[in-house]
C-alpha cells in the first residue's frame, strides 16, 4: 500500500519511557458518531522485549517520532484489545510487516486479517504478559497484564484515567464528555459501558488480578494505586 492509503498522522506528543522498556505516547483522534464530529486524546503503548517491539492501541506517529521508535527496536507485533480502536493498525502492519494480534470476532480496517488470535492462556506477543477478557461484553475487549513493576495493566476503552481534558481535545468534545462523566480518575469508560454492557461478574474477576499500574488508551498513566482506585470504581458502579 502507499502511505497515502492510510489516515495521516494527527498531532501527538513525545514517545516517553514510563517504565523500563515500556513507552507511552498521547495523540489525537477525530471520530464521527451520533451525527457529530469529536476530537479527543488517545494513547499508544509500546512494550520492548529484547529488540522486539509490540504496539498496543496504535497511534500513527509522524516521521520524526517514527525515527525515535525505530531506534528502540523492531516493531514485530501490533495488538488490538478494543473493538472500537485500530484504524492506525494497517499503517504499522504495512510499514513493519508486523503480525496483527486481536481478540476473536474483531474486524479490521483496510481488509486486514488477524494473524494471531488472542486467547486466555494462549500465545502472547511478548514474554511475561497475560490476557484478561471481558467475557460478558457485547463487543470484544481485553486487557494486557505486563508482569513487570508489580503489574502494568494495558487497557483500551474499558478502563480509563482522564482527570480532565488535555491539549488534544476540542472545546465542544470536552464539554460533552465532561457532562457524560468521562473525566474521572480510574474510570470505567462511560461510552464503553453503554455500548458493550459488561456484567458485574467480569469486574469481580478483574479485582482478583494483581496489578499496580494502568496504561489506558484514554487518560494519563496511573501509577502505584491503580488496583485500589479501580476497585473503588467497581464498587461504585457495580456494588461488588
Amino acid at each position: 500500500m502507499s502511505m497515502t492509503d492510510f489516515i495521516p498522522p494527527m498531532p501527538h506528543g513525545d514517545l516517553e519511557e514510563v517504565f523500563r522498556d515500556v513507552f507511552f505516547v498521547t495523540g489525537t483522534t477525530r471520530p464521527k458518531f451520533m451525527g457529530s464530529d469529536w476530537q479527543f486524546s488517545r494513547n499508544m503503548t509500546v512494550v520492548r522485549d529484547g529488540r522486539s517491539l509490540t504496539i498496543v492501541n496504535s497511534v500513527r506517529l509522524d516521521e520524526t517520532a517514527l525515527g525515535k521508535l525505530d531506534k528502540l527496536g523492531k516493531v514485530e507485533n501490533v495488538v488490538k484489545i478494543g473493538a472500537f480502536h485500530g484504524y492506525d493498525d494497517p499503517f504499522y502492519v504495512d510499514r513493519y510487516s508486523a503480525k496483527l494480534w486481536a481478540l476473536p470476532g474483531m474486524s479490521h480496517d483496510k481488509d486486514l486479517q488477524t494473524d494471531r488470535e488472542l486467547g486466555v492462556g494462549g500465545a502472547m506477543p511478548f514474554s511475561g504478559c497475560s490476557l484478561f477478557v471481558f467475557e460478558t461484553a457485547d463487543q470484544p475487549e481485553g486487557l494486557i497484564l505486563v508482569e513487570r513493576e508489580g503489574g502494568i495493566l494495558i487497557s483500551c476503552d474499558s478502563l480509563q484515567n482522564w482527570s480532565d481534558r488535555d491539549e488534544y481535545f476540542d472545546d465542544s468534545t470536552a464539554d460533552r464528555m465532561r457532562m457524560a462523566g468521562f473525566f474521572e480518575p480510574a474510570n470505567i469508560g462511560p461510552g464503553w459501558l453503554q455500548s458493550s454492557k459488561p456484567e458485574a461478574k467480569d469486574f469481580v474477576r478483574l479485582k482478583e488480578v494483581a496489578f499496580k499500574h494502568l496504561l489506558s488508551a484514554h487518560g494519563t498513566p496511573l501509577r502505584d494505586e491503580a488496583h485500589s482506585m479501580i476497585s473503588r470504581t467497581i464498587r461504585k458502579k457495580f456494588d461488588v
